[in-house]
């Protein structure tokens, strides 16, 4: 039996249309939703996040893409995603099935959120990896391989026209698009400028540091999350507070989890504000969520947050202030 090797998934730079025009560039529709490899071999379909965590329980109605590649051994990269009442892609609708993995509660989850795999790449067929290979010539293979079906789609992808197909997504609702250089290999692991992705929301991963109590309607429940992101030296930096997205489900969720993670001292490398501070529960930097803010202020604060959800299929050091900031260095902080 061929054996497929472990990949880890290549990551994109969060750019501007000026840096992606011209034909050398193809533009693909960005998805809300959840990145996963899929290893398909033997009748089986395994899934793995992008901090190579194994999914595949979570997502049983994804095991039917187990014969969308003919019989052939193949690891393909895209992304779960959950759509909502209009057809658009809902991270909010994801989230019951980001973190289930009781089989009962997954059945009916299955009837009333399902979820559909959107491929956009192919890093092995066969006996051969091909993350060598152009992306031009990796997406025809994947057009000739992997098959659509019951759950399961290959997107179309434009050539040129970034500036239109960005447009596009503004009008469908969706993320943005992410630009990927045509010539390019696929470099697993690595962020790089070859993937080019333009954001129609402003949306990015935070650690939590800290919660502060709720009051009123909120009394004896989290009232807001302090939240950080680390800088090129490692250091977690305090990037603001976010208090409104929760649901009530939400919220117990997130206090039973930050409960077990309580300790005595902040984790941030630098002060948090005393109003904020005051009354707050100090956390260990290990749930990473994602929140949508309008701008970021001159002192590196995240204004108007709104909580996105969690997102298990991040590691902490992921957050990071160059996501904030594009083109912050060591310098700067």
């Amino acid at each position: 039996m061929v054996r497929l090797p472990p990949y880890t998934p290549m990551l994109a730079q969060l750019g501007s249309l000026n840096s992606v025009q011209g034909a050398d560039w193809a533009v693909e529709m960005k998805w809300d939703g959840v990145r996963a490899l899929a290893y398909i071999q033997g009748g089986a379909v395994r899934l793995m996040s992008r901090n190579s965590k194994d999914i595949t329980t979570a997502y049983p109605e994804l095991q039917l893409m187990a014969g969308a590649t003919g019989g052939h051994p193949a690891v393909i990269d895209g992304e779960i995603v959950a759509f909502d009442e209009t057809g658009r892609p809902s991270f909010e609708a994801l989230q019951p099935r980001m973190h289930q993995r009781n089989p009962v509660a997954i059945a009916e989850l299955v009837r009333s959120v399902p979820v559909t795999y959107m491929a956009f790449d192919i890093l092995h067929l066969d006996d051969d990896s091909t993350v060598a290979r152009p992306y031009s010539q990796r997406r025809e293979l994947l057009e000739t391989t992997f098959r659509p079906g019951y759950r399961w789609e290959v997107p179309v992808w434009f050539a040129d026209h970034a500036g239109l197909a960005f447009d596009s997504s503004r009008q469908l609702g969706l993320e943005g698009v992410v630009c990927k250089r045509m010539g390019s290999p696929y470099r697993p692991g690595r962020r790089s400028a070859d993937w080019t992705k333009i954001k129609n929301v402003r949306a990015v991963e935070v650690v939590v540091g800290g919660w502060k109590p709720g009051a009123g309607r909120r009394s004896g429940m989290i009232g807001s999350l302090l939240l950080g992101a680390y800088d090129p030296q490692g250091r977690l930096q305090y990037v603001g507070h976010v208090g409104t997205g929760f649901t009530e489900a939400a919220l117990r969720d997130l206090g039973e989890r930050l409960a077990a993670l309580e300790r005595p001292e902040p984790p941030f490398d630098e002060a948090v504000p005393r109003e904020y501070a005051r009354d707050a529960h100090w956390v260990e930097p290990r749930l990473v969520g994602e929140v949508q803010y309008a701008e970021v202020t001159g002192d590196r604060r995240l204004r108007h947050p709104s909580w996105r959800g969690l997102r298990p299929d991040r590691e902490p050091h992921e957050a990071t202030i160059a996501e904030i900031l594009p083109g912050h260095d060591a310098a700067a902080g």
